[in-house]
């Protein structure tokens, strides 16, 4: 045990200096002003909703269109719609369902209703829910079909942007978790992963599939809020986030996010945001330096 802790202590202060070597990409942090549009010519920006217990995050790519990765409980489908809105979008060109809990696609329906919708992307699993049939429902009335979201699907293959799924791996699994449709974001030299609700059975069976290139990423959505049953050592040492984000309610039941989670991201030198703690969180890229924004510091 001891001769574990001693590794994983190495580990995280050779990233640490490996940074301080390199150079962070990171220029600087800034206060988030509500409502404020960040994008300017030649940038994405993904931002990170507060929006309670569950995920939901908004990214606006660098041709005027738009993706946005789950929308949380029926609850917070006002705030998410109001906020795209205000940023002038009225398409969602690309849309993900990372797996059908309700804290996940609960205010999909609502969002579905209200914009017009381009692609969609969801695992191949279902779920005996009211909230699961009403979203599926929602989708069949705009007309729109559903792609499959796997491991290896592209949602994007541009010159300087790309969107790959890097799971689910398998096609059946005994837990919704696992069939967690997990996104990389790359543009320019800047990566974003988006873990959903992917749990360590997920992150072992991406290590495996994933080469070490396509796992190192400088934006990390935490996976599962932030539980200790994801965020493994082993994987988000390979990930080797610059920022980690996790996305959790104020005094949820659940007591997420676990200490297990931060103390393995804090070993890995990772900045970590929280949308209880730090409200809305964004990452502006211009494909090469990121800057980063947040409601609280």
């Amino acid at each position: 045990m001891r001769n574990k802790k001693l590794i994983k202590t190495i580990i995280a202060a050779i990233v640490v200096a490996l940074l301080s070597v390199t150079g962070y990409y990171l220029t600087e942090t800034k206060e988030l002003e509500a409502g404020k549009n960040l994008q300017t010519d030649g940038t994405i920006v993904v931002n990170y909703l507060d929006v309670g217990q569950g995920d939901s995050e908004f990214v606006q790519l660098p041709d005027g269109k738009c993706m946005l990765i789950d929308a949380s409980t029926s609850d917070a489908s006002d705030t998410i719609i109001d906020f795209i809105s205000r940023l002038g979008y009225s398409k969602i060109d690309y849309l993900v369902a990372t797996h059908p809990h309700a804290d996940h696609i609960g205010g999909m329906k609502a969002v579905v209703e209200h914009f017009d919708i381009g692609d969609i992307y969801m695992p191949k699993v279902s779920a005996n829910t009211q909230t699961y049939e009403n979203l599926l429902l929602a989708i069949s009335d705009k007309g729109r079909s559903i792609h499959t979201a796997k491991a290896g699907a592209a949602v994007l293959d541009e010159d300087d942007l790309s969107a790959e799924f890097l799971a689910p791996v398998k096609a059946n699994y005994d837990n919704l978790n696992a069939y967690s449709a997990v996104l990389r974001l790359q543009y320019g030299s800047n990566v974003f992963l988006f873990m959903g609700d992917a749990e360590a059975a997920s992150e072992t069976e991406i290590l495996k599939a994933s080469t070490k290139d396509k796992l190192n990423a400088d934006v990390l959505k935490v996976g599962h809020h932030g539980s200790k049953t994801a965020s493994s050592f082993e994987f988000v040492s390979a990930v080797s986030p610059g920022i980690a984000v996790i996305e959790v309610g104020k005094d949820n039941s659940y007591n997420h996010p676990h200490f297990e989670a931060i103390n393995n991201l804090s070993e890995i030198g990772a900045k970590i945001l929280r949308t209880d703690i730090n409200g809305n969180v964004a990452v502006v890229s211009d494909k090469t330096n990121i800057t980063l924004y947040c409601e609280k510091e």
